[in-house]
């Protein structure tokens, strides 16, 4: 019989914490050393395992045989005047066709400390006017790779006695194309033993998967779920967002109503404001009516500007009419604060510009 491969390191932020008690205690660890690593690891932010100083010298031994605590490594990092901070993370699992880099940001405001996290490498959706699309789709990030983001930035915020309060999945890739990996990572986050992150402070953003929208409904957390719409009207929708052959708009907004009544969440309607292509009166005027028909508030955004691409960011003068327009029609909506400009704010400007200079991390070995 051919010999078995060596079995490889998991990568310990994908594993549920009774995932890590049946791998420890099958290893012949007792069980509550489970405890005591996700606490070094959580509550402590220790992954060195000579660090740990309740283990012996042969229970290290053990867990650097079972567990992988670094996925992956930061490349790049940026921090904005206004303090917003972006990392982009290069990933070391095989496998991928070329560089596998991921931008994750964090954005601080009064108290809050909110993440933006990336569930792909790349994105199929293909919006005509974002970064993170521009060369497709490379693949899916697992659970543990997605959790190690937030892992990354909590860490540095715990040096300043501060630690994140919120999650958006609005980073790059589409969620719900993901939605096994961006499900279990959402209750290793949730977690009492890991992160303990409230469900209501966790936010699944989408350009629109009906069914998945449906069975993030079916998940027993009140999560809070963001329509990426950017067009009041199906033919604008289709110009600017190639993802939307797949799925016509009737059947999402029919999704995110079901999501609503099962839930009682309402639904955020994120609209990226595009000079002179979605952002005019009558542009408004079909929003304000398509609002009308589910509960739901809007997220108006400006454009930040992406190096090759033909879109511009909109005048306020417009930006204010449009918001003014909803709010008289009785729609409650606000026009979010742009944050990191001065740090390639867009979505996927900071892999694009860096990516082609890396090579893939572990590619020899």
């Amino acid at each position: 019989m051919p010999e078995e491969s060596p079995k490889l390191p998991a990568n310990f932020f994908a594993l549920t914490p009774a995932e890590l008690v049946e791998t420890m205690t099958t290893a012949g660890l007792p069980k509550f050393r489970a405890q005591q690593l996700l606490d070094w690891v959580y509550k402590k932010y220790e992954t060195d395992i000579t660090k740990m100083s309740n283990f012996s010298a042969r229970d290290r031994e053990t867990l650097a045989k079972l567990f992988d605590f670094s996925p992956g490594e930061i490349v790049k990092q940026q921090t904005s005047e206004d303090g917003t901070h972006k990392i982009l993370v290069a990933w070391k699992r095989t496998g991928w066709d070329g560089p596998a880099t991921t931008e994750t940001v964090m954005i601080p405001d009064d108290k809050r400390r909110s993440i933006c996290v990336s569930s792909q490498v790349g994105c199929p959706v293909g919006c005509k006017f974002c970064a993170s699309g521009l060369n497709g789709l490379k693949g899916s990030l697992d659970a543990g790779e997605i959790v190690y983001q937030f892992f990354l930035i909590n860490r540095e915020l715990a040096k300043h006695g501060e630690r994140l309060t919120n999650l958006v999945f609005m980073g790059m890739g589409e969620p719900l194309a993901n939605f096994a990996n961006v499900i279990k990572a959402i209750e290793i986050l949730h977690d009492p033993n890991c992160f303990d992150l409230g469900a209501r402070r966790i936010t699944v953003s989408t350009v629109g998967v009906p069914q998945r929208i449906r069975d993030l409904a079916d998940v027993d957390l009140p999560l809070n779920l963001a329509l990426s719409l950017h067009a009041p009207n199906e033919p604008l929708r289709r110009q600017l967002i190639p993802w939307a052959d797949h799925f016509a708009l009737d059947d999402i907004l029919d999704a995110c109503r079901d999501y609503f009544d099962k839930t009682g969440r309402e639904i955020t309607l994120e609209y990226i404001l595009l000079s002179h292509v979605n952002d005019q009166p009558e542009h408004a005027r079909e929003l304000a009516k398509l609002c009308k028909t589910m509960r739901a508030n809007v997220n108006l955004i400006r454009y930040n500007e992406v190096e090759a691409l033909p879109f511009i960011r909109p005048k306020s003068d417009d930006v204010i009419e449009f918001q003014k327009i909803l709010r008289d029609a009785g729609i409650n909506a606000h026009v979010r604060k742009s944050r990191g400009r001065d740090i390639d704010a867009a979505c996927g400007q900071l892999r694009r510009k860096t990516e082609s200079s890396l090579v893939t991390i572990g590619k020899s070995a």
